[in-house]
């Protein structure tokens, strides 16, 4: 199964570079980390106006893992997690 982490700018204390080189270390010996990157500037499209998802997610993370409680094991790590803020984890459904 494939899952996407949204990573909420919502931390009580600021996260610190050595917490996501050790994060970086686990998720990539893992072999669950597929990539992610911070989110930059939004540009909207559409006729509707929507909330800016921006204000509060500032990067995502993908993993695969045939187990989401190893995901989420991996993710007590979380230098967010770690500083008192917010994840999300959403499974990406296989489509046929």
């Amino acid at each position: 199964m494939e899952y996407i982490l949204f990573i909420h700018g919502n931390t009580d204390t600021q996260t610190k570079a050595a917490d996501w080189e050790h994060f970086f270390e686990l998720a990539g010996s893992s072999g669950m980390f597929q990539g992610g990157s911070e989110i930059g500037k939004r540009i909207q499209l559409g006729n509707k106006d929507v909330t800016d998802t921006t204000e509060s997610i500032v990067g995502y993370m993908r993993f695969e893992s045939d187990s989401v409680e190893a995901v989420k094991k991996l993710l007590d790590d979380h230098p967010v997690l770690k500083n008192g803020g917010t994840l999300e984890l959403c499974e990406l459904p296989q489509t046929a």
